[in-house]
């Protein structure tokens, strides 16, 4: 399978698969022209990391937890830990967005919003 179906298989841009390639992510054969031959086990591999990209794990514990899938002697609590790392992560940036819709929802509501200049949004935005 070529670049292109591999693409479209697997829901991933055809210039993604390459960088993936790039850092070492995958690892696809090479036919004898040269381009690459993805097969099955390229697919999957692919597959498993569009997911976990869509989940929001980064490159490198994306990187981590592809080689404790293909580990067949892994513990579970390693691949639990780097979960619970990124569940904290999300979380925290949850909270994070909370408190600035908060302060935002604040500032609107400051703000009449008519035609004269005084504005308490441009106001709290320039404040040290």
């Amino acid at each position: 399978m070529n670049i292109g179906q591999a693409a479209k298989h697997t829901g991933l841009p055809a210039k993604t698969i390459r960088y993936y390639e790039e850092i070492g992510l995958v690892v696809v054969q090479r036919d004898s022209n040269g381009y690459r031959a993805f097969a099955d086990t390229d697919l999957h591999m692919l597959t498993f990391l569009a997911r976990a990209r869509a989940l929001g794990f980064g490159i490198e514990d994306c990187r981590s937890l592809l080689a404790l899938y293909q580990d067949g002697q892994r513990s579970s609590s390693d691949v639990k830990a780097i979960t619970r790392h990124h569940l904290d992560e999300i979380q925290q940036k949850i909270l994070d967005l909370k408190e600035m819709q908060a302060t935002l929802s604040e500032l609107v509501n400051a703000c009449s919003g008519d035609s004269r200049p005084d504005c308490p949004i441009l106001k709290s935005l320039g404040q040290n």
